[in-house]
């Protein structure tokens, strides 16, 4: 059984793709956001404001394409992408428990 996953497409003003992630990412819904990434060439701002959980098999595809990505993550996960080292790897931006980027 797939898991949730809401995937939500757009572009920011000045032309950069733009993908809104909700639910949970897991093994059986991971695959749809690795299509979703592969489906945009370039930079990807990905927010991941509305995931609840990730797991490895997320963190994987991630990972693969860290190069090009900039996230946006509340405090849930900002400590999951430290550990792994894609902060290291990609661009992240925290926010605030009130949905305010950090200073």
């Amino acid at each position: 059984m797939t898991t949730p996953l809401t995937l939500t497409s757009g572009r920011r003003p000045d032309g950069t793709v733009c993908l809104a992630v909700a639910g949970e990412i897991d093994m059986s819904n991971a695959g749809l956001l690795a299509e979703a990434l592969e489906a945009h060439a370039g930079p990807v701002v990905v927010d991941l404001t509305g995931v609840e959980y990730l797991d490895s098999a997320g963190l994987s595809v991630l990972f693969a394409h860290a190069d090009r990505l900039q996230l946006i993550v509340t405090p849930l996960l900002e400590p999951v992408l430290t550990v792994s080292g894609l902060t290291d790897l990609a661009t992240v931006h925290a926010l605030r428990s009130d949905h305010r980027p950090h200073a």
